[in-house]
């Protein structure tokens, strides 16, 4: 019985279509393939639409989809008495919408002969003569050879029938089969250009064009199951030496044997303690990615959801890299340039600071007690107290001055000026090397005592805190702190050790075996250590030497100190930020501030002048005192610098990348028989400047001078 039915609904199914007569099952083409039993009707959904004396008069579950059996039967009867304009058979139900046009025709037929069929309200038709067509405007940006942007096949430029163009963008051209299948594909909800990503306007511009879009979410988020693999996270620790004795797939949350994923892939993962991961950090980055990273010069962060079940890691992560939006941030291949000064103004490096600075908690403070004579130790000895806490606001105090820390703890000129000695230190500290771009010097006592893991952290409190910038890291040193030691190549260039650099240079300008052999003998101590040293070199191995010897000198022997000092960058997620932003970073890094000329210094302050008439006009007689004077100090007829007046008024000798609050200032000091009140006096705590109203300009230099060289 069961068997007897089925072969009776097989039979009905395929049965021709009642308006077109063609059994095809072609859901794209002709729409879903309806039928119903109890009348023995099957019909294709697109003929039934179409058809001009049908209309949709039930409810969408009465009937087949709302149409009554009573009215496709009627519209049957009357579709069987017009002949097709096309194939001339009976059952054309589908007639021209433009009133004047009589050709009937069946939908197949219409299509194949270029007619348009709308998807929309009352569904119109029409034929190959009164079909809509699109303007042929074409962007100036499309040039050859052309290609749709679906399939990417050749496609001629000409808009017709079978060539569409998107009407936002106007640079996109496509076959009409392939934006139908997409549009079917995709749905009313993911349905866009593929170019310029225009729904609204795209999507009207193709019902118009009779492109059929369903109702309906796209075909790839109906399957079931689909994303299932998504939500398994990858735990394994992939580290060379794992430490775990319950082995690599054993994860405990919230303790040394969690498992944290690579921050960019999500593919790779690592026990807290065999990376030596603290509890709560989270941006560990795999050897893969890294190395990745390196090679393309972009650093994007993707989802790791999407990602995490990926067996294809390395092609995935590349991938993503090569579509970052992002471009290229340092060259490649071994990023030897810095952005220049002028490619960077535009990104937002006061606002990545901004949102570190979050961090801080303004109402508790950390005492540090400073000597000006050694801020190094003195930054030190705060930073290594048990109770030192990188959010609290730095409260400075320095030992020449009786004020207690509950007044200095809102002093921002006395914190900025700790931070400027502290970083005008590390810059001239055994620390570094170099002449203007410094690396890290190995020092054995330094690392004896970590000092570079609290160089790091000197630095990031700098930056977040309000300080200045480094602005002396070599372009070798900033490209370690970003993508690791094991991904650079250094060069001749970054060694700063003069002594080792005369002996490697001779060797790289040996041009005859016996120059070679010569340099190598001077040089063999040297290279003894560097275990370098071997009889046999030759011309054809001399790039091999070279690369070896840079290799040891800047990277092998450095690995210890570079780790820590980027150990000690992670305060306050610095680190990360650099990562993320490499190329706002490589400004404060590796460049100095621009250099104060009169007229950036005068814009810097703003002027508070006097309500009283007779005061602005003694005011404005001494503002222009101010601006000859800064003129006078660009032009060095003066003992006093821009920078030492900055310093005067801010404690900073330079603006601080974070900037200045509150904003610099100019105030009067009008004499009122006090001799104090006939020079300048400078509130670094209020970044304010006052100044004598004095009668000649003589006289104004000549206290400003006094006044500014007595406070150094």
């Amino acid at each position: 019985m069961k068997k007897n039915k089925r072969a009776e609904v097989e039979n009905i199914q395929n049965q021709p279509c009642v308006f077109c007569k063609l059994p095809d099952d072609c859901p794209e083409k002709y729409g879903e393939k309806k039928t119903c039993l109890k009348h023995n009707i099957t019909l294709h959904y697109f003929c039934l639409l179409m058809s001009s004396g049908v209309y949709q008069r039930g409810e969408e579950n009465e009937g087949i989809c709302g149409f009554l059996v009573e009215d496709i039967q009627k519209e049957i009867n009357r579709s069987s008495k017009l002949a097709c304009h096309f194939c001339k058979k009976r059952g054309a139900s589908v007639g021209c919408s433009v009133k004047e046009c009589r050709k009937s025709f069946h939908f197949p037929c219409g299509l194949k002969k270029e007619c348009i069929f709308q998807f929309t309200e009352m569904f119109p038709s029409f034929c190959w003569i009164h079909r809509p067509v699109q303007s042929t405007a074409v962007s100036n940006r499309l040039s050859g050879p052309y290609s749709c942007t679906i399939c990417l096949e050749f496609i001629e430029p000409a808009l017709s029938y079978s060539v569409l163009k998107c009407p936002c963008c106007n640079s996109s051209c496509f076959h009409r089969d392939c934006v139908q299948h997409q549009a079917y594909s995709a749905g009313m909800f993911f349905f866009r250009c593929t170019i310029c990503n225009n729904k609204d306007k795209f999507q009207q511009e193709m019902l118009r064009m009779g492109i059929y879009i369903p109702e309906r979410d796209a075909s790839w988020e109906l399957e079931e199951n689909a994303y299932s693999e998504l939500l398994q996270s990858y735990q394994h620790c992939d580290v060379r030496h794992c430490f775990c004795r319950k082995g690599r797939e054993y994860s405990q949350p919230d303790s040394k044997w969690e498992i944290v994923r690579c921050q960019y892939c999500g593919s790779r993962g690592t026990h807290r303690s065999c990376s030596s991961l603290k509890r709560l950090q989270e941006n560990w980055v795999c050897t893969e990615c890294r190395a990745i990273i390196h090679k393309t010069g972009t650093l994007q962060r993707t989802s790791v959801s999407s990602l995490a079940s990926s067996p294809m890691k390395n092609e995935t992560a590349k991938q993503l890299l090569k579509r970052s939006p992002k471009g290229s941030r340092l060259s490649a291949p071994y990023h030897r340039d810095i952005p220049s000064r002028q490619s960077l103004q535009t990104l937002p490096t006061m606002e990545i600071l901004k949102e570190l600075e979050v961090q801080i908690n303004t109402l508790e403070f950390t005492r540090f007690t400073i000597n000006k004579e050694d801020v190094f130790r003195g930054a030190l000895c705060a930073l290594r107290r048990k109770g030192f806490d990188p959010h609290h606001l730095i409260a400075v105090k320095f030992t020449n001055t009786r004020t207690s820390f509950e007044i200095v703890a809102n002093n921002h000129g006395q914190r900025r000026e700790f931070l400027r000695l502290l970083i005008h230190k590390l810059e001239n500290s055994s620390l570094f090397e170099g002449s203007c771009s410094k690396n890290l010097a190995l020092d054995p006592q330094a690392v004896r005592e970590d000092l570079y893991y609290d160089a790091g952290r000197m630095i990031g409190l700098s930056l977040v805190h309000g300080g200045p910038a480094p602005g002396f890291f070599s372009k070798m040193l900033f490209n370690c702190v970003l993508y690791g030691p094991e991904n650079i190549v250094p060069t001749l260039e970054d060694l700063a050790d003069a002594c080792a650099k005369q002996k490697v240079k001779k060797i790289e300008e040996a041009l005859t075996q016996d120059e070679l052999q010569t340099a190598i003998k001077e040089a063999s101590e040297y290279l003894a250590v560097a275990g370098c040293l071997r009889p046999d070199w030759t011309l054809c191995d001399k790039e091999i030497l070279m690369k070896d010897i840079l290799n040891f000198h800047l990277i092998t022997r450095m690995h210890v100190p570079i780790q820590r000092f980027c150990e000690g960058l992670k305060i306050l997620g610095l680190l990360e930020k650099i990562q993320l932003f490499p190329e706002a970073f490589a400004e404060l890094f590796c460049h100095k501030p621009q250099k104060l000329t009169s007229a950036k210094l005068g814009d810097l302050f703003t002027v508070h002048y006097s309500l009283d008439g007779n005061r602005k006009l003694r005011e404005t007689k001494v503002i222009g005192f101010w601006r000859q004077y800064l003129q006078d100090c660009e032009d060095s007829a003066c003992p006093v610098s821009l920078e030492t007046i900055l310093v005067f008024a801010t404690a900073a000798d330079a603006v601080p990348p974070m900037g200045f609050v509150p904003e610099p200032s100019i105030e009067f000091l009008h004499s009122q028989g006090q001799l104090q009140e006939m020079f300048p006096q400078g509130e670094t705590s209020f970044n304010s400047l006052k100044l004598p109203i004095v009668q000649t300009y003589e006289e104004f230099r000549r206290n400003m001078d006094y006044a500014i060289c007595c406070s150094i």
